[in-house]
């Protein structure tokens, strides 16, 4: 017994030491199956008659007419072109080459590599690859965008103005995931109305969605969630669906009171007080928002504050960044500086709204006299100081921002779910709150002349971070499944491109050239092909000829007849 488990606790080292040695030996196996090759080639030398087919193979090559060399280096050309065409349309899609990606995916663990995603220390992860997974995967995380637009009087009237969908498929599957989640529970379906909407958010058509909406209001006349449904998608203005929304808040009163009462009977009551709840919740959230686009700020504001008194566990829906905005907007930067007070810590996520806030509340106190002429000369202030690091810090967070701030990109309509630190909440950032630098004097200047300082202290942004965890490496793909196909995705850092783009660029600039001077100078290009050719078979040749001399010449015609 002792045996058998001395010899199953020490297998997997022997395994793991012979998978080792393995691998560091494997490749002077190439060189050992090159030699095979070629014992091999001379063993069977006679049968395979290689003296008679190099010759005559010479002779082939100098019957050749011109018109074989055109045909065959416009062929070259072609083919390596489209393959040039292919590399690029990759790399501009998904940012990698995908020579590279088959080479590393299939044809590296063949040849002895490490499988994508294996540990090279053991079998069992570490500790500490565990904690950096974990830490990826939540950088890489979707949140809902805190400001995100009605899709009834925003987004389709962008989709009737333009012709563009601004919301992709990927992202109207999350709001739908969203919707199920806070407005459905398990006793749903024991009122006609609420399961009805049950059905309705699964729904794919809007049109499917908006009949449902109305079927659950002719079950019941005050189902919240089908005036919440009705507003958001059928409004076509934002006075419609305040509205509407208006209807909705007082149906989930109603709700939120009678199951309040009840939660405590049993789970199903507690998750149903729950979901109304959340019903509540959205319901006044979104008419802050509605008196914030219709002017009516303090109101909004109001609300907001009303909202946070009252569920004080709101930082989960980020409904602190709306109230910054609307206090942006009122440029009572006093109050402004009070929310970043509890809101920008070291314990709580951060977000671009809350970075670059900072920054902005900073800059102001300096940027209307500052001069990068004069702080050259004399040096930076502390106040300017202070508002430069601010900058570089929100520039660490998210280094897509300022090329919209400082309209170096064009904005779109900003998606229903954002990316924290990629390009989609630099989008959502930079629509909202453009505006509120443009108002602070000067602030778009010291921007413009500091942002790019970041990156000198982060030389290797996605190994080691500064103020922040390194980038994530995953925001690109993540940004191209939540923005637009006719959006052009921010990536950082740059990638430059691939090893094979310039490759197969070289090697169809070199074909076509020789394409074009072979058609040009058939004859002097058909006798330098014929002359290259025959010098390359000419080592191979002059090897058998030496092998015929040394064996004795019976010997040699008997093999060669053989």
């Amino acid at each position: 017994m002792a045996d058998a488990i001395y010899s199953g606790a020490s297998s997997p080292s022997f395994l793991g030491r012979l998978k080792g040695c393995l691998s560091r030996c494997w490749p002077y196996a190439w060189l050992l199956l090159l030699l095979v090759a070629l014992v091999l080639l001379y063993h069977f030398r006679a049968p395979l008659r290689l003296y008679e087919t190099v010759v005559a193979v010479t002779g082939f090559i100098n019957t050749l007419t011109p018109k074989f060399y055109v045909a065959l280096t416009g062929t070259s050309s072609l083919i390596s072109g489209l393959i040039l065409v292919f590399e690029w349309c990759y790399f501009k899609k998904y940012g990698t080459s995908f020579i590279e990606q088959v080479s590393v995916n299939h044809l590296r663990p063949l040849m002895g590599g490490i499988e994508p995603g294996a540990s090279a220390g053991s079998f069992f992860p570490n500790p500490g690859e565990n904690d950096t997974s974990r830490q990826s995967l939540s950088e890489c995380k979707v949140w809902r965008n805190p400001l995100n637009l009605f899709r009834g009087a925003e987004y389709n009237r962008y989709t009737w103005v333009t012709g563009r969908e601004p919301l992709t498929y990927y992202d109207m599957n999350l709001s739908a995931q969203d919707h199920q989640t806070f407005f459905t529970c398990d006793t749903d379906m024991l009122r006609p109305s609420d399961a009805v909407m049950q059905k309705a958010w699964r729904e794919r058509s809007p049109q499917a969605r908006v009949k449902a909406g109305h079927k659950a209001l002719e079950e019941f006349s005050d189902c919240a969630t089908a005036y919440i449904l009705l507003a958001e998608e059928e409004a076509t203005t934002i006075l419609e669906a305040e509205k509407l929304f208006q209807q909705a808040l007082k149906a989930a009163e109603s709700a939120y009171k009678k199951s309040q009462q009840q939660q405590h009977l049993s789970v199903q009551h507690e998750a149903q007080h729950r979901r109304d709840t959340n019903v509540l919740i959205y319901t006044k959230r979104r008419l802050a928002m509605c008196a914030r686009k219709l002017g009516r700020i303090r109101e909004a504001v109001k609300i907001m504050r009303d909202l946070m008194k009252e569920f004080p566990l709101l930082s989960m829906v980020n409904i602190h960044e709306n109230l910054l905005e609307a206090l942006l907007e009122l440029q009572a930067y006093a109050d402004v500086q009070a929310v970043l007070a509890k809101y920008d810590d070291i314990s709580l996520p951060k977000s671009a709204t809350i970075c670059y806030t900072a920054a902005l509340l900073k800059a102001r106190a300096v940027s209307e006299k500052f001069s990068p002429e004069t702080a050259s000369r004399r040096g930076l202030s502390t106040a300017e100081m202070n508002a430069v690091e601010a900058i570089h810090r929100a520039v660490e967070f998210n280094p897509h921002v300022p090329k919209y701030l400082l309209e170096m990109k064009s904005l779109i309509m900003p998606p229903e779910h954002i990316l924290k630190r990629g390009d989609s909440e630099a989008v959502a950032y930079a629509f909202f709150h453009l505006q509120h630098w443009k108002r602070v004097e000067g602030a778009l200047n010291l921007l413009h002349c500091t942002w790019e300082g970041t990156f000198r202290i982060l030389p290797y942004p996605l190994e080691r971070g500064h103020l922040f965890y390194p980038y994530p490496g995953c925001t690109e793909s993540a940004d191209r499944e939540l923005l637009p196909a006719f959006h052009e995705v921010s990536v950082y850092p740059k990638k430059d491109l691939p090893f094979f783009i310039h490759f197969t660029a070289g090697l169809c600039s070199f074909t076509a050239m020789l394409a074009l001077l072979t058609h040009q100078f058939p004859e002097l290009m058909g006798v330098f092909a014929k002359t290259f050719l025959v010098t390359l078979l000419t080592p191979f040749s002059f090897l058998l000829e030496k092998i015929e001399s040394v064996l004795p010449s019976g010997l040699w015609h008997q093999l060669t007849r053989m």
